[in-house]
């Protein structure tokens, strides 16, 4: 059967680098195989000379990525599969909007790599950090809430902006209590930051990691564990803040003392919460509308940065829940 509207597009991608083209194609030209599948096109690269073939509008969202991803290359950035996928996201309209409206795109320098947004969201996210000392991220599983905060943590660790990072979580997942868990206070609240420590050890490595604890530089500590702490000159992370109650969020974000920030992270739709409980992070929310000097950003399936299957259902589950 004779394909219909098919159409080829040459791009150039310049600069001309080995490195950089090395790495945009991928081992076994991995990287291109992901973007054809993505968009529904097939390309052919020699040397730095893309063809893409295709519908003509997903050759449009195809090139805007392809572009994408290769200035991310000159950047000495590595592109991660997770990386390939927010292009995708991000290119899904034939005009995409730009990651910054005004050009301000960050980027997060840590010990052991170099951290670029995946999205207009995420850098609107690292504005807020930079500029706001406390901070709500809300959103899907995915979106790369956690991950971000934590490099930003580190950042400014390195560049001795704070003293100390404090990990803090919930522990409510799946009905179980910190005293019912074997073992002290570092190994009861450990399972719940997985996810943070998983962050840290990619920027910091192991080994520094196991020293700032030890040191601690690095304090892990329950949400109970804050009460009658004043927390100074600290970078705090609060992560699955929807399992806060309204006094424990209301807590925490008392607990800031002077050249202290805060990021609380959370998403609406993993309340693990009775059901006759309110969300401490919903009611935040409501009650901290339209106060100045604070950063919200709010994340969406497009800012998934997982397997592709969990945006299709995190929106199945949103259309469901309309």
């Amino acid at each position: 059967m004779a394909e219909i509207n098919q159409t080829l597009t040459q791009l150039k991608l310049e600069p001309a680098n080995t490195k950089n083209l090395k790495s945009f194609v991928g081992e076994l030209n991995g990287n291109l195989k992901i973007l054809e599948k993505g968009f529904g096109v097939k390309i052919f690269q020699n040397g730095n000379k893309v063809s893409i073939s295709g519908k003509e509008e997903n050759i449009k969202k195809a090139s805007n990525a392809i572009q994408d991803l290769y200035a991310t290359t000159t950047q000495g950035i590595e592109l991660s599969r997770e990386t390939i996928q927010m292009a995708i996201n991000n290119n899904d309209d034939i005009n995409p909007a730009p990651i910054s409206s005004n050009g301000n795109e960050c980027i997060i320098k840590t010990p052991k790599r170099t951290i670029k947004p995946r999205g207009r969201n995420q850098n609107d996210y690292l504005l807020n950090m930079k500029n706001f000392e406390v901070n709500f991220g809300v959103g899907p599983a995915g979106t790369g809430k956690t991950y971000l905060a934590v490099a930003k943590a580190v950042e400014m660790l390195v560049q001795e902006q704070v003293k100390k990072i404090i990990l803090i979580r919930p522990a409510v997942e799946a009905g179980e209590k910190l005293g019912f868990l074997p073992g002290d206070l570092s190994q009861k609240v450990d399972p719940y930051l997985r996810p943070l420590y998983d962050a840290l050890y990619e920027m910091l490595g192991f080994e520094q990691v196991v020293r700032l604890l030890e040191k601690e530089i690095l304090e892990v500590a329950p949400l109970a564990y804050l009460r009658g702490r004043t927390l100074n000159n600290a970078f705090i992370i609060m992560d699955e803040s929807q399992n806060t109650t309204v006094d424990q969020m209301k807590m925490f974000l008392t607990r800031m003392g002077f050249g202290s920030y805060s990021v609380i992270n959370g998403d609406m739709t993993q309340i693990d919460l009775p059901k006759n409980i309110e969300s401490g992070l919903s009611h935040a929310l409501k009650v901290l509308d339209g106060l100045e000097d604070l950063g919200f950003t709010i994340f969406n399936s497009k800012d998934v940065v997982r397997h592709p299957l969990v945006r299709k259902i995190v929106d199945a589950y949103d259309k469901f829940d309309q």
